[in-house]
C-alpha cells in the first residue's frame, strides 16, 4: 500500500482527499462553535426573560441607545391605550392559522407600540374588537428591537395605512401624533381572550448546528476510510493501473 501510495498520480489524490477531508471537519468545527454561541445566547435570552421586569424608561436611560443590550428585558410600562392609532402586522401564524398582530401605543410622559398579541384575519380593520382596557393601565412585556425590512421583503405603502408588514417603530411612529421610544414591548402574562400573547422566544431551540456538525464529521470519515480501502484494494494488485 504504501508503494502505492509514493507514485505520483496517488501523492496528488492522497493530498486532495486530506485537504477535502481537513476542509470538511474544519466546517464541523465551526458548526459545533455555531452550537456554543446558540446555547449562550439562549441562556441569555432566558435569563432576561426570568429577570424581574424594570421601569421602561430607566432601562433605556441605561441601555445609552445600546437596544442589542435590553431585547428581551421584562419591563413595566404604564399609561392609556390610544386604540385609535392601533395597526395590524399581516402574516401572523397562530396554532396554523393566519391573522395579524395588534399593536397599539401606550401613551403616557414615554408613549410605547405595545404588540397586544394575535388576532383571526376576520379582524382586519383596527381598532379591532378585542378592544384594550380603558384607562391607566400596567403592561408587563418584554422588549423587542424594532424590525427592518429583508433584502427581498415587501415595502410598506407611503401614508398613513393600518396594515404593515412589520413593527418597523419609526415608519410606524410618523403617522402617530406623539413621539415613540426607538423599541416596542411585547405583552406577556396570561390571557383566554383575543388578543392571543404572543409565545416567548424558544430558548430550547439550538438550531441544525450539531447535526450539521455530525453531518461534515460524517462526509470527512466517509471519504477517509473510501479512500484508505481504495489505497489497500490497488496496493493489493501489486501494481498501479494507469488510464
Amino acid at each position: 500500500m504504501l508503494q502505492t501510495l509514493r507514485q505520483p498520480r496517488w501523492i496528488i489524490l492522497t493530498v486532495f482527499v486530506v485537504v477535502v477531508a481537513a476542509v470538511l471537519i474544519r466546517l464541523g468545527i465551526w458548526q459545533l462553535d455555531r452550537l456554543e454561541e446558540r446555547r449562550e445566547l439562549n441562556a441569555e435570552v432566558s435569563a432576561r426573560l426570568e429577570s424581574e421586569p424594570v421601569n421602561l424608561e430607566d432601562l433605556l436611560e441605561e441601555a445609552a441607545g445600546d437596544f442589542d443590550s435590553i431585547q428581551y428585558r421584562r419591563v413595566l410600562v404604564d399609561g392609556v391605550f390610544d386604540a385609535d392609532e392601533e395597526v395590524l402586522i399581516r402574516s401572523q401564524v397562530e396554532l396554523g392559522q393566519a391573522g395579524f398582530h395588534v399593536i397599539t401605543p401606550l401613551t403616557s410622559t414615554t408613549s410605547v407600540l405595545i404588540n397586544r398579541g394575535w388576532v383571526p384575519l376576520t379582524m382586519d380593520q383596527p381598532p379591532v374588537d378585542a378592544l384594550p382596557p380603558v384607562g391607566e393601565t400596567e403592561v408587563v412585556g418584554w422588549v423587542h428591537l424594532s424590525e427592518e425590512r429583508p433584502t427581498l421583503g415587501r415595502e410598506d405603502p407611503a401614508g398613513d395605512v393600518d396594515v404593515f408588514n412589520r413593527v418597523d417603530v419609526e415608519r410606524i411612529g410618523k403617522q402617530l401624533p406623539y413621539p415613540v421610544v426607538p423599541v416596542y414591548v411585547v405583552a406577556m402574562g396570561e390571557s383566554d381572550r383575543l388578543p392571543v400573547l404572543v409565545d416567548l422566544p424558544d430558548v430550547e431551540d439550538e438550531g441544525p448546528h450539531l447535526a450539521y456538525a455530525i453531518q461534515w464529521f460524517g462526509f470527512a470519515t466517509v471519504g477517509l476510510v473510501g479512500f484508505y480501502f481504495l489505497v489497500r484494494a490497488r496496493g493489493g494488485k501489486g501494481s498501479v493501473r494507469e488510464g
